[in-house]
């Protein structure tokens, strides 16, 4: 019987890179992430994690907190210096921009046989492909191989939810890269209906206590099968059925979260349903914690069968 193929889960926000690599037979020997609300949420689900600041964790003589052997590196890095919702400051923004280079010193000194990251698309174009140039480069130097893809959730995961994100894979070996293929896309069954909950509480609906904006949503959210978003100036809709991207900013203010219509009126996504269209199990916990922290932790998240599909294939070529 083989063993499992060990991995350490960097950047690991609330455990959806973990689960959907788990799914695929992988065990997890060390998690890390600064932020104590989502180390909260992660711990509830999963046990211990190491929340102290993980540059300060490479700093230290030995990196003695990251296990000597491990098979992958997982890391979800943070994708504010490369978004357009967020700065684009990319390497420039001196708090986030340099956790990949803190990545590549870990490789250095672990060199475990492959290396797992997701982040927005627009890193792939970032600074005219300078940046990804650069990761590529610095990927090269540690001594792997790269291939890297952008993937929508919808094509590539069967959750109706548009999510475009790149997944960079990378190993030791050119020949195992060679074996590894990133997933072909899978038809869309999962619809809309098959994420909503019944019997919502009254507080995640809109109604005349709303002056500023429902009377726009009154007037624009009229069907039961779509998804809507609140801009300020208008609201959108979303034909297709497919919710629009899930993001941290939806802890920012209920008007964030996807809006839709059910029979009792009109309302956001609850966070259970928000958790559904990233592929989280039923059996997923959160802790007791202020709604904004909640969301944020999941727009924050990966889809989990995106990562799974991704992991399998992964495995598949380190044990071929």
């Amino acid at each position: 019987m083989k063993k499992n193929l060990k991995a350490i889960d960097l950047f690991a926000g609330i455990g959806g890179i973990r689960i959907g690599f788990e799914s695929a037979g992988f065990e997890t020997v060390y998690a890390n992430d600064f932020d104590e609300h989502a180390s909260e949420t992660y711990r509830m689900n999963f046990g211990d994690i190491d929340a102290s600041d993980f540059l300060k964790v490479i700093e230290e003589k030995g990196m003695k907190k990251i296990p000597k052997h491990f098979d992958i590196l997982l890391g979800g890095f943070p994708c504010q210096p490369f978004s357009v919702a967020g700065n684009k400051r990319g390497f420039a923004d001196k708090d986030r921009g340099n956790l990949l280079f803190a990545v590549i010193e870990v490789l250095k000194a672990r060199k475990p046989k492959a290396i797992f990251l997701e982040n927005v698309k627009h890193l792939k174009n970032h600074d005219d492909e300078k940046t990804f140039r650069r990761i590529q480069d610095e990927l090269k130097r540690a001594g792997y191989y790269m291939k890297a893809e952008v993937l929508n959730s919808m094509t590539h995961g069967n959750v109706p939810q548009t999510r475009e994100r790149i997944y960079i894979v990378a190993f030791r070996s050119p020949r195992t890269l060679m074996k590894f293929h990133f997933p072909a896309p899978v038809p869309l069954t999962k619809k809309m209906s098959h994420i909503l909950e019944k019997n919502v509480d009254d507080g995640y609906y809109y109604d005349s206590r709303y002056k500023e904006i429902y009377p726009k949503l009154k007037t624009a959210v009229k069907h039961r099968d779509r998804f809507y978003q609140y801009r300020r100036i208008y609201v959108r809709e979303n034909k297709n059925g497919v919710c629009p991207t899930l993001t941290a900013s939806m802890g920012q203010g209920g008007h964030n979260v996807p809006i839709i219509r059910d029979s009792k009126g009109i309302r956001k996504l609850t966070l259970r349903e928000c958790a559904r269209l990233q592929g989280f199990p039923e059996s997923f916990v959160f802790p007791v914690q202020a709604n904004g922290h909640l969301y944020k932790q999941v727009g924050n998240s990966v889809t989990i069968p995106v990562i799974a599909r991704i992991a399998e294939n992964i495995r598949i070529a380190l044990e071929a």
